[in-house]
This record gives structure tokens, sequence and C-alpha cells, in this order.
């Protein structure tokens, strides 16, 4: 597995975050979406002597701007089985433009490629339905709801080694 410090996309460069503005990200959250912060997670973060796209997660700067539109990443490394989680989020402004999509597929031909991973999985919420539209376009496929230990009820979504649909 490679150690990466961006991706690029047509329109999106995905930096490879550092703990300390992982964390200042983190801080700055509100209240209610901060306690949704894996503790796991944030305990491999603080753990890790250096910045790891499977851990720090990337930030989103949209090039045309350089403006900062959100994060995405990894819930970890690869498991036993192969398989890695992404998340990503978008600043309001920034939703419905085709950018959730752009980087999930980066997530994905990064963790399908270089970094070793045999499947990609990624969690919705039932009503999340914007969400749904992302990994369907991405070739994810649903395969139907589970209880997560840290989000509750979701939809599990996969998407298998042959990778992402182009377009």
């Amino acid at each position: 597995m490679t150690n990466i410090a961006f991706l690029q996309t047509p329109r999106l460069t995905l930096a490879l975050e550092s703990t300390e503005a992982v964390l200042a990200r983190i801080a700055a959250m509100p209240a209610a979406d901060r306690a949704e912060v894996s503790p796991d997670w944030l305990a491999r973060l603080r753990a890790s002597p250096t910045p790891s796209p499977w851990t720090h997660g990337f930030v989103l700067v949209e090039q045309a701007t350089g403006a900062t539109i959100g994060s995405c990443g990894f819930k970890g490394p690869p498991d036993a089985e192969g398989g890695v989680e992404i998340a990503y989020a978008l600043a309001p402004a920034h939703q419905g433009r085709g950018f959730a999509r752009e980087a999930a597929r980066a997530l994905c031909e990064y963790a399908l490629g270089a970094g070793g991973a045999r499947y990609v999985r990624a969690h919705t919420r039932p009503d999340g339905a914007a969400s749904a539209r992302v990994l369907a376009a991405c070739g994810f496929t649903c395969l139907g709801e589970v209880v997560d230990p840290e989000d509750g009820v979701v939809l599990r979504w996969e998407l298998r080694e042959s990778g992402p649909r182009s377009g």
C-alpha cells in the first residue's frame, strides 16, 4: 500500500490532512456533529505517527476557486476481508453539483487500486436520498438495512473490485 499526499479529480484536489487540521475541524463542528465522530477512529487518528489516507482523510479543494468545500476519507485501512468504508461531507453551498460523486470515485479508485482493498463500503441514513444517488452513480449496490454500532440503522452499500463507473 502506498501513502499519498493528495488525489486529483477533474475539478477537485483531495489533500491529505494533518492530525492538527483534522482535530481543529472537529473542534469547530457544532456539538451535535462532534457527538457523531467515532471515538475509535478519533483514537486511531491521535495515535497515528504521520498523516495517513486511512485515518486522516482529505480536505476537498475546488480547483477553479481554491475554496475548501468539504472533506472525505476512509474509516480505517482495509480489514481482514479487504474492505474499507468511505465517508464524505460537503458544505451546503457546494452540494448538488457532482462534487460528492467525484470525491467518492477518487476514494474508491485509490482504495481498489494502490490501496489494495477488495471492496468499498459506505453507509447512508435510510432517508439519505442524495447520498444514495451519489453511491448508485459510482456503481455501488445497496445491500439493505443494517445496524451499525456507532450510527444505528443505516443502509449498507458496497462496490467490488471491478471499480467505480466512469462518467
